[in-house]
């Protein structure tokens, strides 16, 4: 993932890549089709090695009002313009809501369940349901229950999406950097969010893994020292009909 490998830094775009404009529409072909409040639909925090998984749901005013300036996907703004956004988009949008699947949740579930539990509780909790869900990406991992459409870079295509990217960062990033000052310091986890920083990777190599850390995870075969805390892995994942 890109975000795993740059980790809280603006992401460069290779020279000779499509160019996307965040706007509306694929909003406004699924309004033609009569399907009026929708939902756009972003996670964070899939590949980092602690932490949650962090789902938002965001639906934009009607009539597709211009949006915040700037507006992308968060792994393409710097720290400070998605604090900015983030800040802004709160009361601009017309709804948004927040779902999350701890790290003992993906421990004991699995990766694909813990996403589409965060999700359903992120779309559960806007104040009405949407007549469409527009989710990033070409997987639908928040399954069946839910009017999904998948659509690849949705989270620079789409405002709602893009709105819904930037919250869930903004979102994780700051409970991320509450766990690195309040218990975990030398994980710099306000920098890195639970990903494998440098920093990151010398403290648990040093101190082993915090509570907040996925101890199902593949990095600590890489860690003799600690590689007896490793929990198995369930034998659910993916199986969305099961949960």
């Amino acid at each position: 993932m890109v975000e795993e490998l740059l980790f809280d830094s603006p992401v460069a775009v290779p020279a000779g890549s499509p160019v996307y404009v965040t706007g509306y529409d694929i909003e406004r072909d699924l309004a033609a089709e009569g399907l009026t409040c929708v939902a756009g639909v972003d996670e964070v925090g899939r590949g980092a090695w602690a932490g949650p998984v962090t789902v938002c749901a965001v639906v934009v005013a009607p009539g597709f009002p211009p949006p915040p300036a700037g507006l992308t996907d968060s792994k393409l703004l710097s720290p400070a313009r998605r604090e900015a956004i983030a800040d802004e988009l709160v009361s601009w949008v017309a709804a948004y809501a927040i779902g999350e699947a701890s790290h003992t949740e993906i421990d004991a579930a699995g990766m694909t369940v813990a996403l589409r539990r965060a999700a359903v509780r992120a779309l559960s909790g806007l104040p009405r349901r949407p007549d469409a869900v527009l989710l990033d990406g070409a997987h639908d991992y928040i399954g069946r229950g839910w009017p999904v459409r998948c659509e690849v870079k949705a989270d620079l295509r789409c405002v709602c999406v893009a709105a819904a990217s930037v919250l869930a960062k903004v979102h994780r990033d700051r409970f991320m950097a509450s766990l690195s000052f309040d218990a975990a310091p030398e994980f710099a986890f306000a920098e890195n969010a639970g990903y494998p920083s440098p920093v990151h990777q010398q403290a648990l190599s040093s101190l082993g893994p915090t509570p907040y850390h996925r101890m199902s995870w593949s990095y600590l075969d890489d860690l003799p020292q600690w590689r007896h805390l490793k929990k198995a892995r369930p034998d659910i994942e993916g199986q969305l009909s099961l949960i």
